[in-house]
């Protein structure tokens, strides 16, 4: 009933349903006047697997691994947090189907989710190079939420969250 390659290819075609949205939103910060404050962007990915939603939040960080925000008075400064991808969905299944599909998933997790993550991230950065984000002149990571890795936008190549914070 269910397979890999199918799934895989069900969160390919939702997610490219919502690259406009989030190459306009990539776009907007690529315009920003960074706080001198910041030393990274995080752009970090939560799922909600149980809903099959997708978000992203960008924060921007200092090396020691903690959120800058700007509290002088030029409003054209930016430092904070900005949603840049509200929940969207990126796999669509009938309620009756959930449990086989959760069964499925447990049997097949090894498989699905280092595909899943090249999925998300190999898409979030093809939006990111359209958006312009390589013209940023800070660090930037895309990373999924209370992991242990980041994927240097830069370099294209996944670190351990310490490097960046080094």
């Amino acid at each position: 009933m269910f397979s890999v390659d199918h799934y895989i290819g069900s969160i390919k075609t939702n997610l490219e349903k919502q690259s406009g949205l989030l190459v306009r939103n990539l776009k907007n910060i690529t315009a920003y006047n960074f706080s001198s404050d910041i030393d990274l962007l995080d752009f970090s990915a939560f799922i909600e697997p149980t809903r099959f939603e997708l978000s992203i939040m960008m924060f921007s960080m200092d090396k020691e691994a903690n959120e800058v925000f700007y509290e002088g008075n030029d409003t054209s400064v930016f430092a904070g947090s900005e949603e840049i991808l509200p929940e969207v969905e990126y796999h669509q299944l009938n309620e009756s189907q959930l449990n086989d599909f959760f069964e499925f998933y447990e049997q097949n997790e090894e498989t699905l989710v280092p595909q899943e993550q090249e999925v998300f991230t190999d898409w979030f950065r093809q939006c990111w190079e359209e958006a312009g984000g390589t013209s940023l002149n800070l660090p930037s990571y895309f990373v999924f939420h209370d992991d242990y890795k980041s994927y240097d936008l830069k370099n294209h190549k996944w670190i351990d969250d310490e490097e960046k914070w080094s």
